[in-house]
């Protein structure tokens, strides 16, 4: 592996940021994508019923926006380790920013469902290459033993996202248009690329692994059909067999993708890493955990504004206390990790997120909205916890030269997690709603699709349960301290 060096030189204020840490700079310059993916999604959210007004749609059928967007990550994803080995870290993430700010101007100029959608899989493209390579930067330039400090300092700037994303995007969709929501990432974007273009190393690998081309359409055919067929099921948008067909096909690829990694060196997608009792814990316990965090900003603002009558603003304002909350545990992480341990803390925090998940179900319109951002804030703490243990226990044992394979594979598991979320929490919407008869929904409605995912996070339990007791002390110097 090489880094190229920065291409322009430093400024003034170049060199007031040269003055931080290498371990705090980087991952702050690459906290610039995951601010605007963050900032994107929970702006979305929150306006989604004021934007299904507006193109005279359902507001379920506005998953759609959501879910395209994760359906083209869950495609591009997998090409971004290769693509950064092979062209440089620096160029992709720059490149990659470029094509998410695109995507977000076009999402700002459009004027129907199909417009957005397009839109949202453009923006997918940049976001599949953003984060994950930013995140890989992160990973082979922090040491082992600061590794849990380095990835709180990267969400630390994109929790800055959640927090004002849903009063940004309620004040925007109540008083001018939604389509301000897009453009604010135009600034952002051009900040991020200028701060890479100066600070970021072009890490890359001497000899780059081949593309695997034919894993790389098996995957993406499996997923993107997996991800549309189960968005669409009982929605009608298409028959009944058409819908059995995509998903159909979508197994049938993933299962064909299954028998080609096993065939070849280099898979796109790098089955062989969940050998690793660590990662594997990760992945499969994190995409069932994963699955409230995708229904979560999907449902509780629904319930707020067409359940309880509030407005996008009114809404806005109850729901960004999670993100506070989540902020605040970003400086206790690290101690609490070397106190009890990675496997302690995911398997009691687990308990704890789940129990809040069904803390929503028992919302009313009557309930006092202290009592809400009360519940939403010590959430929004717990969740965030288990997020920085899951993100950083994955890589604990991953070796340096397999990292861009890992971060690949883990944001795959992740994207496809959330996107599964929002198609589990509709489709339970849906369902509710049919058992009165259908119409209009009803606050009544989203007490089924909480519990639904809140029983389903809690199953993780099963996978961090395996971790030996002492799995990532190395990360934080637990066993140091004993």
């Amino acid at each position: 592996m090489r880094a190229d060096p920065p291409e322009a030189p430093a400024s003034p204020r170049a060199s007031l940021l040269k003055r931080l840490p290498p371990n705090r700079i980087t991952p702050l310059i690459v906290a610039t994508s995951l601010f605007m993916e963050q900032l994107d999604g929970t702006v979305l959210a929150t306006a989604l019923p004021a934007m299904a007004a507006d193109l005279h749609e359902d507001p379920v059928a506005l998953k759609l926006a959501l879910t395209s967007y994760l359906l083209s990550l869950a495609v591009f994803i997998p090409l971004s380790g290769w693509a950064a080995d092979k062209f440089g870290a620096r160029r992709v993430f720059r490149a990659a920013i470029a094509v998410f700010t695109a995507g977000s101007i076009l999402s700002g100029f459009s004027q129907s469902l199909f417009e957005i959608v397009l839109a949202r899989v453009i923006q997918g493209l940049g976001g599949a290459m953003m984060v994950p390579v930013g995140r890989l930067v992160v990973l082979r330039t922090a040491p082992r033993d600061e590794l849990v400090r380095a990835m709180a300092w990267l969400t630390v700037p994109a929790l800055i996202g959640p927090l004002i994303g849903p009063p940004l995007g309620g004040f925007l969709a109540t008083h001018f248009d939604w389509r301000y929501i897009f453009w604010i990432n135009v600034p952002i974007g051009l900040l991020g690329i200028a701060l890479s273009t100066r600070f970021i190393p072009n890490l890359r690998e001497e000899n780059a692994r081949p593309l695997d081309a034919r894993g790389a359409l098996l995957s993406g055919v499996g997923l993107s059909c997996i991800v549309f067929g189960f968005t669409i099921v009982g929605r009608g948008f298409a028959p009944a067999p058409v819908v059995a067909l995509i998903i159909g096909v979508g197994v049938a690829s993933i299962v064909g993708y299954l028998l080609h990694a096993r065939r070849i060196d280099h898979p796109i997608i790098d089955l062989a890493l969940l050998r690793i009792p660590t990662f594997q814990a990760a992945i499969y316990g994190g995409f069932l955990f994963r699955i409230g965090l995708g229904a979560v900003p999907f449902l509780l603002p629904l319930l707020l504004q067409v359940g309880f009558g509030l407005t996008a603003i009114e809404s806005g304002l109850l729901t960004f206390v999670a993100a506070a909350g989540a902020m605040v545990m970003k400086a206790t992480a690290h101690p609490i990790l070397k106190r009890v341990g990675f496997r302690r803390a995911l398997i009691g925090n687990t308990l704890i997120c789940s129990g809040f998940l069904i803390l929503n179900a028992l919302f009313t319109p009557s309930t006092s909205h202290g009592l809400i951002m009360a519940a939403l804030l010590i959430g929004g703490f717990f969740r965030s916890l288990q997020f920085t243990a899951l993100n950083t226990i994955c890589y604990a044992d991953v070796p340096r030269d397999s990292m861009s394979n890992a971060t690949s594979f883990a944001a795959v598991g992740q994207q496809l997690s959330i996107s599964t979320g929002v198609a589990i929490g509709a489709a339970a919407l849906e369902a509710a709603r049919a058992l009165h008869g259908g119409g209009a929904l009803q606050w009544e409605d989203f007490a089924p699709a909480f519990y639904a995912v809140a029983v389903i996070s809690m199953l993780s339990l099963t996978s961090f349960m395996r971790l030996a007791p002492n799995a990532g002390d190395e990360l934080t110097g637990r066993g140091a301290r004993e």
